[in-house]
């Protein structure tokens, strides 16, 4: 008989029952998935979509194309803002916090301002949420459109700017790029946590009308064709710095968030494959409790890191 495993992590002070949860974007604000499976009752947390001061409208249709390994999308953090999520939502994600399930709010801006701008209003009127996630990959308008977190000095900026904005543990979104220097810029600029990969940008083009399958020139890539690419920077980051990591990207079933483990994240979350099978977190949930208790730990903790060369 194979004994349990505690599945239970702490991520930058966030105590989760268990390390799967959901990346923003792909699982709306958590409620849609209740005729699925006990939300509640069964994720370690769920990260809401990212949402920003004011709404914000998108980019224009077609924003979704199907790859032969994943997804492209464009939709350019289309959100209703912070007061409708509170408004709409709210209730609800509140009752997750009481049920055990953390709730991680996600703050989306395109300039410094606009960050802090989302941080306070989620201090304001959300403080039962657990925890804030920095989406650092929006693009910076004062900038001529390069990610907010492109760069070490552009991610740290952020950080720095909202940290004294908020006693709550704060979690930054990486971009794909320098995983290495990007995180530790942001752990000595105060974050308490790392989530990584965003997406990565890409170009899906339809050969018969030459044009792009989506409405921008680029989009960003998710789902099973990034995965390996998302363990190798999440291996580079948990080298890099001594910050907690949520590993995301192409996790589609437990062997994938155990690569995530060994590789040195702390907790996952399951993205793309929520829009194809809606009850893809719930099975990775399932699937990693089996793999750790066979792996004869006592605690997913143990196995952290254990990726061996």
């Amino acid at each position: 008989m194979v004994s349990a495993c505690s599945m239970a992590v702490d991520f930058g002070g966030i105590k989760m029952r268990n390390p799967v949860g959901v990346a923003s974007g792909t699982f709306g604000f958590g409620e849609q998935f209740e005729p699925f499976f006990d939300v509640g009752e069964t994720l370690g947390s769920v990260t809401c979509k990212g949402c920003s001061a004011v709404p914000w409208q998108g980019n224009p249709a077609p924003r979704l194309a199907e790859l032969p390994s994943g997804l492209m999308n464009a939709v350019g953090l289309q959100n209703p803002g912070i007061r409708a999520l509170v408004s709409e939502h709210g209730e609800y994600l509140r009752g997750l916090e009481e049920r055990g399930c953390r709730v991680i709010v996600q703050a989306a801006g395109h300039s410094v301002s606009e960050y802090v701008e989302a941080v306070e209003l989620y201090e304001e009127l959300m403080p039962y949420a657990s925890g804030i996630e920095l989406n650092v990959s929006c693009p910076n308008v004062d900038a001529g459109g390069a990610a907010m977190g492109s760069t070490p000095e552009g991610a740290a900026g952020v950080v720095r700017a909202v940290r004294d904005r908020t006693s709550r543990p704060l979690i930054v979104k990486m971009a794909p790029v320098s995983p290495a220097e990007v995180a530790r810029a942001c752990e000595a600029a105060g974050a308490d946590a790392l989530s990584l990969i965003n997406t990565i940008p890409g170009m899906a083009i339809d050969v018969r009308t030459r044009r792009s399958r989506v409405s921008r020139p680029t989009a960003g890539v998710s789902g099973p064709a990034i995965h390996a690419i998302a363990v190798r920077m999440v291996w580079e980051a948990a080298q890099a710095c001594a910050l907690p990591i949520c590993g995301i990207g192409g996790i589609e079933c437990a062997d994938d968030a155990a690569e995530m483990v060994l590789a040195g994240a702390s907790c996952v979350a399951v993205g793309t494959a929520n829009l194809s099978n809606p009850m893809a977190a719930a099975e990775v949930a399932a699937g990693l409790a089996e793999w750790a208790a066979s792996q004869g730990a006592a605690s997913i903790d143990e196995l952290r890191g254990g990726f061996i060369w």
